[in-house]
């Protein structure tokens, strides 16, 4: 009877993943699944519908701060993207040349630095694409190897960006500050970069790609005009972003990111980090003549804090919703015992919350259902089961977070059925109809999801870790199990 009740408190669990492995909008799957882990906590658990309310209000309130954050760094991408901070970027890159064995190395930093700088994969990947994918053409380069380096450069500032949301919703979820979380995995994600980067170039070499180099940023004049009106229905942020680089912008205007990542570093509050970064790219904007008067330039930051909202934050409060009544009913203690029972060593246990965020990620086929469905899990089952002083605790709720987002963005890139490449695929079709390109075409030679993914269930399990400064995880005695 018990294995039974266990079995049907995971029922709604089954139907979220069900749900959005069929297509649904996650704003649709999260409340139908909560209103499944209502009936069976009403039926099931025998817990009545206030208690419901009170576990699904609590969950909510522990994202509040992220939520607060996640709509200034909506509004800071959107000015980003806008006032030519972005374009900075591109141009810098861009003005050196390149030829086709560099294009996939530089098209993996230039969208890796753009997507710190604007937090969205998605945004940078549909602004880079059509620079990228038609400057390899040119060059004669490889497509497979371009898009793999620019889809997994794209996700770079997802898993470390101050204003990416999953960023910002998997340190929420722990409990961390984002700027904490930022410096702990620094060197480690620059690391992966650099070794993504490094085995890019060898690739093309090793392919024997020709060395001819070519103006890259004159590449945008070549891009088809269906290419634009492709991107203007897609991604219209993106399009601002390549005339600026066409027609130009002042190389100062890359100091806004600057700041804020330098702000990052130093331990700066996330609100002054993100506050800085919007008043920056105004006060340069107006001598650079990338801006709009002061209350159209607040009329764009309300833009972001209402795309924030339409979508992101309400899906996150309705599966934050949903894991505070799973946990008021327990439906993972099950889970919990066989993640324990496996687990030596509590970077056992930290390995194993690893792997569940992989699985939730093949399941649900969505990085930001799995960081909010599983984030409380992995959280829990450190909080349950591991013993040790506040400040080491708070280590371990640091790693998870990195879990939660790695496994998400990078991860994605490894899955053939997940939405991330389904997106991808229908960009890159759409602005390069020149070669067909399947979800395993992003997978190929995405070296930056590999490298990411493999290294870090490599260095938690091992405890190599130590090697990478500020990436170090407590150890027995200073951290154990608890024994019941």
């Amino acid at each position: 009877m018990n294995v039974l009740k266990a079995i049907i408190k995971f029922v709604p669990v089954l139907a979220l993943a069900a749900m959005m492995i069929a297509g649904f909008d996650a704003l649709l799957a999260a409340p139908l699944a909560t209103f499944v882990a209502i009936i069976v906590a009403v039926l099931v658990a025998k817990v009545n519908f206030k208690e419901c309310l009170d576990a699904a209000m609590g969950s909510v309130s522990n994202i509040l701060i992220a939520l607060f954050i996640l709509m200034f760094a909506y509004a800071m991408a959107s000015v980003f993207m806008s006032t030519g901070v972005g374009a900075s970027v591109v141009n810098l890159a861009l003005s050196l040349g390149v030829n086709a064995r560099l294009v996939p190395m530089i098209g993996l930093i230039v969208t890796a630095v753009l997507s710190v700088a604007t937090g969205t994969s998605w945004g940078t990947f549909a602004a880079c694409a059509p620079i990228f994918m038609w400057l390899n053409h040119i060059v004669g380069g490889d497509i497979t190897l371009t898009v793999c380096a620019i889809a997994g450069g794209a996700c770079f500032g997802d898993n470390i960006g101050l204003i990416s949301d999953t960023t910002i919703v998997s340190s929420g979820i722990q409990g961390v500050e984002v700027v904490d979380r930022i410096r702990h995995q620094g060197v480690w994600s620059v690391s992966c970069l650099i070794l993504a980067a490094i085995s890019f170039f060898v690739a093309a070499t090793l392919m024997g790609l020709p060395t001819n180099s070519v103006d890259g940023a004159s590449v945008i004049n070549e891009i088809p005009a269906d290419v634009w009106t492709v991107l203007e229905e897609e991604r219209p942020d993106a399009v601002d972003l390549l005339n600026q680089v066409v027609t130009g912008v002042p190389i100062y205007m890359i100091i806004p990111l600057i700041l804020v990542v330098g702000l990052a570093i130093f331990g700066l509050n996330t609100f002054a980090c993100i506050g800085t970064g919007i008043v920056s790219a105004y006060l340069l904007g107006i001598p650079a003549g990338t801006v709009p008067p002061l209350m159209e330039y607040l009329d764009q930051c309300m833009t972001g804090f209402a795309d924030a909202g339409s979508w992101v934050i309400v899906m996150m409060m309705w599966v934050a919703a949903f894991g505070g009544i799973m946990q008021r009913i327990g439906a993972f203690e099950p889970l919990s015992r066989l993640v324990v029972m496996v687990s030596k060593k509590v970077r056992h246990l930290l390995t194993c919350n690893a792997l569940l965020c992989i699985v939730g990620n093949l399941a649900l086929a969505d990085e930001m259902a799995q960081i909010v469905t599983v984030g409380p899990i992995i959280k829990d089952l450190v909080d349950e089961n591991v013993e040790g002083s506040e400040a080491d605790m708070y280590k371990l709720h640091l790693r998870n977070a990195t879990f939660g987002d790695a496994m998400g963005v990078f991860g994605s890139q490894l899955i053939p059925w997940h939405v991330y490449l389904a997106y991808y695929v229908g960009i890159a079709t759409a602005i390069y109809p020149l070669v067909p390109l399947e979800p395993v075409d992003f997978i190929k030679y995405n070296f930056m999801a590999m490298i990411a993914v493999l290294s870090l269930l490599i260095l938690t399990f091992t405890g190599l870790d130590k090697f990478v400064p500020l990436f170090k995880l407590p150890s027995e005695p200073d951290v154990k199990l608890k024994r019941k």
